[in-house]
């Protein structure tokens, strides 16, 4: 068993060539620094729509093994950054894996700054099964529609709508700030937070906090109370390669050494093994906070079925109640009348903090000695409290923006790259305030067909993130 190492390139450049420009046919005056920025420039709610929409046309899709392209992205944003005065670095950890980072002054520079961080990479989609074009960034029944609307494309959009305006209005955020627009976090961020943190540590290593996806967003109990999931903890990260052998030959012949069998029983063993119920600090505090919400006493004994009574949102909490798995690829032989002598299966699993050890000795007891198991992305668990005058700002500034805001704190069931900040003593958070409406199945647009973000929604985040960095 191994652990895939991370790749060996570190090419860095700089965005510094990428100079402010005006808006072609609008008159400029003087702005922050000097620069000289559009009369009628748009604050933050006028051009997130905007910015999502444009965003959401760069086919950035991570197709994984290193294949994936961010550059023409992360130019994009770059030369949004460099528009309004803030100087980016543009760091490039294989050609075309390109992250985006920035730092803006805050009005307390003594304190150490706040991270803020997105990704930039989406994943594949069929446009086949969309009603628009998956890359099209189009605006339709109060939505915009395409890959990475919520996930996470409307972060990246509200961070950078919200840091422009800030500078363009003269104002400051309480702290400095780091933005970064990351490679290859839908891979297990390799390319991207993870080669950051392991060969530019410089860029975020003062950060002692930070904010990324995925949190901050509604889920409406009743019309006088509406929960704000705020994300303090996510699953650890398993991907993993499974190999079968056995004697290749002829598929005519009587074969008891078969590994696509062999491969095939013990995939199925995995895939239909439920693990035990555990209940962390951060779920077990959820489900009390949830339960006091809606009335409802969770029974510990059927938890499952409780839980199974949220509607949508079910799918993600459900899976925080113990490690998973689920197979997700097979591949074996070349030819239907050739018995072939190596079968192989990728299985995506997830374990909670704290079970890690737990985790690997229940995979090893469900395959088995036979079945050889390899690391293709093993990375933490993440858990901080749901505490401090961060956790304050958040909550403060949801309930300006919404009277009847119930911050609480849940785990996520996937991965962010708050997982690579971790290891550097950075406090993560997932916060990217959305008010949804009552009927949108959230959950179901992450890697889902017809992924869209609602307009009010990026205009409501940009609201709660103005207020939120003037009190963090």
């Amino acid at each position: 068993m191994s652990t895939t190492p991370p790749p060996s390139s570190s090419s860095t450049s700089s965005a510094q060539s990428l100079s402010a420009r005006s808006v072609s046919g609008q008159s400029v005056s003087a702005g922050p620094g000097g620069l000289r920025l559009p009369v009628t420039a748009p604050n933050a709610e006028a051009e997130v729509v905007e910015l999502c929409s444009e965003l959401l046309r760069f086919e950035s899709v991570n197709w994984g093994d290193g294949n994936g392209r961010e550059r023409p992205a992360a130019e994009y944003v770059a030369s949004r950054l460099a528009e309004v005065g803030i100087e980016p670095t543009i760091l490039e950890s294989e050609p075309g894996r390109t992250s985006v980072i920035a730092r803006i002054e805050g009005a307390d520079s003594s304190r150490a700054p706040l991270l803020i961080h997105s990704h930039l990479d989406v994943v594949p989609a069929d446009a086949s099964q969309w009603r628009v074009g998956p890359f099209s960034g189009e605006e339709l029944d109060g939505c915009l529609w395409g890959r990475g609307a919520v996930d996470m494309l409307d972060m990246v959009a509200m961070t950078l709508a919200t840091v422009r305006d800030l500078v363009r209005s003269g104002r400051k955020p309480s702290r400095d700030l780091v933005v970064a627009f990351l490679a290859d976090e839908e891979a297990g961020g390799v390319l991207g937070a993870r080669w950051l943190v392991d060969n530019h540590p410089q860029h975020v290593a003062d950060c002692t906090e930070a904010i990324g996806e995925v949190g901050g967003f509604s889920y409406t109990v009743s019309d006088d109370l509406r929960l704000y999931l705020i994300e303090t903890a996510e699953k650890g990260l398993a991907w993993m390669k499974l190999t079968a052998t056995g004697r290749a030959g002829h598929g005519s012949m009587i074969s008891d050494d078969n590994a696509v069998t062999a491969l095939c029983d013990a995939v199925a063993r995995l895939g239909r093994h439920e693990f035990p119920l555990v209940l962390t600090d951060t779920v077990r505090r959820f489900l009390g906070e949830l339960g006091d919400a809606i009335g409802m006493q969770f029974d510990l004994d059927d938890l499952d079925a409780t839980v199974a009574k949220l509607g949508p949102v079910a799918r993600m909490i459900g899976a925080t109640l113990r490690n998973t798995v689920n197979p997700t690829q097979l591949a074996a032989g070349e030819k239907v009348n050739v018995i072939p002598g190596e079968a192989v299966a990728y299985v995506d699993g997830r374990y909670l903090p704290g079970q890690r050890d737990e985790f690997l000795r229940q995979l090893d007891e469900i395959l088995g000695p036979d079945i050889r198991r390899e690391w293709v992305v093993l990375d933490d668990a993440v858990e901080t409290s749901f505490d401090g005058p961060l956790v304050d700002a958040m909550a403060g500034a949801l309930r300006a923006e919404d009277p009847i805001a119930r911050p609480v704190p849940y785990m996520l069931s996937g991965g962010t790259d708050a997982k690579s900040f971790s290891r550097l003593g950075i406090r993560c958070f997932g916060f990217s305030p959305l008010l949804l409406p009552a009927d949108l199945d959230f959950s179901g647009m992450f890697h889902g067909v017809d992924e869209r973000v609602p307009l009010e929604s990026l205009r409501f985040g940009v609201r709660v993130l103005d207020r939120f960095l003037h009190a963090c």
